[in-house]
């Protein structure tokens, strides 16, 4: 019998024991992340990462081994030899890889119908590495990708892969789940992960990616968005949903990876309305998302507005990392899709976007972070942010900590603050501005290294709470013993410092010491 199929892609029911073949081959052959860069430099590197593949092919020209051979096959994409192919892949063959639905062979070829790219994994569980499996790109596919293109590890999912929180869960759920990637990072530190997806080829690949990756504990469901969990509920929720905003106008194709079929930003909308159901108590969800401002309508309100229509309780912490106009966000897709500039279609499809935008209202389009917490009672957090600029690593152990110290915060009494010891955080340094001459600063500034890397301007009080911070006295006693400094009164000084030291233990300044 025939391996079950959809549109001649990859196997919907993989075979472990070829999955396990093709993981042993790539082991043998040192098939990673790091070989690869070095095998044809960095600048080569980035190339092809724009989608440009001539400068690799270029570097492995000549090179007839194993690790050559699966970066021509499986990460470029490139028909490559049946005898090349046989040496490269001595346990699992080239009938293995056509039984995945990852090839087909014509004459003495074999011709790649998906590519498996080595990716490092780096956060609280350690260091490691997975291959992921997924639709050809479209430097493989020389043009516009097809409308049921199942998208690799991108710039959006090792985004939200970051973002995960690390603290260890029970039950995980990953909605629309694409090539799997969110999945296996959610397993790292849950029992399980049910994950979801209305396209039976992203299920495919998520299954095929789990086995050969050797990761169990992966179950996969197709429909909409909470459609197949309806009834259940999960600590924690992420998705990296289909949140383009794409016009519903003839011509424009719909790409299932990237479009949810809504117009506008209503699948985020929906998704953010919905999800409390699907929340245990305490629970969180995170998602990337795309919010429109409507004719000066300020887009994180209408962020805003859909918590509030949430039927249960949500703490809400949302940080918008970037906006665009209609014109930069209609290029920015339509280039995504593999439409060119300068090609027959490239004008009439952003045009499209114009004349949606045009037709709606829309003078913008914001891209940022979705932090949902299902609050027991009453909920005490509600955070909308902007936040630009280069953030270094992983934002997953801030956001857990950020939570964690709000959560202590939300219930403790300014008396019970005054009491509690505090420690400056190792990544925070101190910057003094002085006009030549002057004895005082003019302006002090606190910035972290890690985390979202903010900077705030304080006060000299508050500068000199944060440096007394060392995990030895009180808040209580350090403010006293400000304010005799300061020569000011000690009851205004608390007044005015113990909220700032509250925003400094949310942001990560200041952390508690027990």
């Amino acid at each position: 019998m025939r391996p079950a199929r959809l549109n001649g892609g990859v196997n919907l029911d993989p075979d472990p024991r070829g999955c396990a073949a093709l993981r042993s081959d790539l082991d043998a052959a040192g098939y990673r992340a790091a070989a690869v860069r070095d095998l044809w430099g960095a600048m080569v590197d980035t190339a092809v990462g724009h989608g440009l593949t001539e400068p690799a092919h270029r570097a492995l020209a000549g090179r007839t081994d194993a690790l050559a051979t699966l970066a021509a096959l499986l990460f470029l994409g490139s028909p490559t030899s049946r005898a090349r192919v046989a040496d490269a892949l001595p346990s699992l063959g080239e009938q293995g890889l056509v039984d995945l639905g990852l090839a087909h062979v014509e004459g003495d070829l074999v011709v790649p119908d998906a590519l498996v790219r080595p990716q490092d994994i780096s956060d609280a569980a350690g260091e490691g590495h997975w291959w992921i499996a997924s639709d050809l790109d479209e430097a493989a596919v020389g043009g516009p990708l097809p409308t049921g293109h199942v998208l690799g590890v991108g710039g959006a999912s090792l985004t939200l892969a970051g973002l995960q929180l690390t603290a260890p869960v029970g039950r995980v759920l990953d909605i629309g789940t694409g090539c799997g990637i969110q999945a296996l990072r959610a397993r790292r530190s849950a029992d399980t992960v049910v994950a979801t997806d209305v396209s039976e080829r992203a299920l495919g690949f998520t299954r095929l990616n789990a086995l050969l990756n050797d990761v169990d504990g992966i179950e996969t469901r197709a429909g909409s968005l909470f459609e197949p969990v309806a009834g259940e509920q999960f600590e924690r929720v992420v998705s990296n949903p289909p949140f383009v905003i794409t016009p519903r106008s003839e011509g424009v194709p719909a790409y299932e990876y990237r479009d949810g079929g809504m117009a506008g930003d209503d699948l985020v909308a929906a998704f953010v309305r919905r999800v409390g159901a699907v929340l245990a108590p305490g629970g969180v969800a995170q998602l990337l998302g795309n919010w429109e401002y409507h004719d000066g309508d300020d887009g994180l309100d209408r962020v805003r507005a859909w918590v509030a229509q949430s039927p249960v309780p949500l703490d809400a912490w949302v940080v918008e990392r970037e906006q665009l106009d209609p014109l930069a966000y209609a290029e920015l897709w339509v280039r995504d899709g593999g439409t060119a500039p300068g090609s027959p279609a490239y004008a009439p499809l952003v045009q499209a976007w114009l004349d949606d935008f045009a037709e709606r209202g829309v003078t913008a389009v914001g891209f940022g972070y979705i932090t949902l917490h299902r609050a027991h009672v009453i909920p005490t957090l509600a955070r909308y942010e902007r936040i630009t600029g280069t953030i270094a690593g992983a934002l997953g152990p801030h956001l857990g900590d950020a939570l964690g110290a709000w959560q202590r915060m939300s219930s403790m009494t300014d008396a019970e603050l005054d009491a509690a010891v505090l420690r400056v955080a190792p990544d925070v340094t101190e910057a003094r501005h002085h006009v030549p001459g002057a004895p005082d600063p003019q302006v002090i500034e606190l910035r972290q290294g890690a985390g979202f890397g903010r900077a705030l301007e304080v006060d000299p009080a508050l500068a000199a709470l944060v440096g007394a911070s060392d995990g030895d006295l009180p808040v209580g006693v350090l403010v006293a013993a400000i304010a005799d400094l300061l020569e000011v009164d000690a009851g205004a000084l608390r007044a005015d410092l113990l909220p700032r030291v509250r925003e400094l233990l949310f942001t990560g300044f200041l952390r508690f010491e027990d």
